[in-house]
């Protein structure tokens, strides 16, 4: 079945991820609409795929030859063209801001559930090769995951100047060119909050679980900290898997009891699974040559007989009894493509999955907990989440 789509939004990773993916995929999606504030983006993508310019997302969701959306910027339009697709009974492929609430966007959640349309949240990180690989060698070789460490350095120095033009151009601050209401340091925030939850989720979804507790330390007490570190556990991955239910495709975890930090715990010792996750942006960004000097591993996992190294998208170096193992996945499907065929699988199926949705705003809650574990010196249970 060939999908009918049309694009909100062109976004950063346009040219880089959804463009390639998009005409690699000509045979499952037909891009019927664009709209686009951009002209000149805007009229090479129409151009490119044969496609209507549209002057605004309420009309491109309202069309008759419309089935799914693509929502591929962030802006401050936020969830307004998501919820009016979902609406309008279109299926929403969501690569803009995860930056959700779980509190303050539990509206926007509850549209999507209601809607009864297909929902999927770009999280690229499950998507990349060098994962989708380790997740087969934890199952055949390697063991449950012990220890996780995952590290983001991030350069936002001049992030919020970038941000402020693309903000401004839409003109959401008032006139063209006026940024002086636009914060700097509320958009650093704001992105380092998204990284940190597409970190978030892509360790649960190593793991396979949600985390039973957090605990987070800042280097400063600010939200927009030049460097942030969350110590997640997890229960045992290796044993009491049938007292909880698993973190596969979204689906919530939760524990037998009361006390989901407690079943960890044997004689004080916890003997789960602990994560370390930190994103961190204190090297200035005219420092250019330090930003990429020996850059840690994206994700470092220790596991039960071995442990990997891996380097997103397709660079993954592991170490067992044999020895070293060295693996390159350059050959395989591009993120992009995989990212789009399951969102393709997700709206011609008959099963309906909301499981992006339900993975993004857990790590929203995981997030959140993480500022009241900063706040209150203490390690916050997550055994009530959502």
């Amino acid at each position: 079945m060939k999908l009918r789509i049309g694009l909100i939004g062109l976004g950063d990773q346009w040219q880089s991820m959804h463009r390639p993916a998009l005409r690699m995929l000509g045979d499952r999606f037909d891009v019927r609409a664009i709209y686009c504030n951009v002209s000149k983006l805007a009229e090479s993508a129409v151009s490119e795929f044969q496609a209507d310019p549209v002057d605004g997302y309420q009309a491109l969701v309202t069309r008759d030859d419309i089935d799914a959306v693509l929502v591929l910027e962030n802006s401050w339009l936020r969830f307004h063209p998501a919820t009016a697709a979902c609406r309008a009974g279109k299926a929403v492929y969501w690569a803009s801001d995860l930056d959700f609430d779980p509190i303050r966007d539990r509206e926007f959640k509850n549209c999507v559930q209601d809607s009864g349309v297909a929902f999927m949240a770009g999280l690229p990180r499950r998507f990349a090769p060098a994962t989708l690989r380790l997740k087969e060698l934890i199952a055949t070789h390697l063991g449950s995951p012990r220890l996780i460490f995952c590290h983001k350095r991030l350069c936002l120095e001049d992030a919020p100047l970038k941000r402020r033009d693309q903000i401004t151009r839409r003109g959401v601050e008032g006139n063209l060119g006026d940024d002086s209401r636009v914060d700097p340091e509320e958009i650093r925030a704001r992105m380092t909050r998204t990284e940190l939850m597409q970190l978030i989720d892509w360790c649960c979804y190593v793991v396979g679980e949600r985390p039973l507790s957090v605990m987070s330390a800042n280097h400063s007490p600010e939200e927009a900290a030049d460097y942030q570190a969350l110590s997640l556990l997890f229960d045992d991955a290796s044993s009491g898997r049938g007292a909880r239910k698993h973190f596969t495709t979204g689906t919530p975890a939760a524990t037998s009891n009361g006390s989901s930090t407690d079943s960890v715990r044997s004689n004080g010792e916890h003997k789960g699974v602990t994560a370390q996750v930190s994103c961190g942006s204190y090297i200035p960004a005219q420092w250019q040559e330090a930003i990429g000097f020996r850059p840690p591993a994206a994700m470092q996992v220790c596991c039960e007989n071995g442990v990997a190294f891996v380097d997103l998208p397709g660079t993954l170096v592991w170490f067992d009894d044999a020895g070293r193992h060295q693996e390159f996945l350059e050959g395989e499907s591009p993120v992009g493509e995989k990212m789009l065929g399951q969102f393709h699988r997700a709206v011609t199926s008959l099963v309906r999955n909301l499981s992006g949705l339900e993975d993004a705003f857990n790590a929203a809650a995981i997030l959140k907990a993480a500022r009241t574990s900063l706040h209150e010196g203490r390690r916050v249970d997550l055994g009530d989440l959502a």
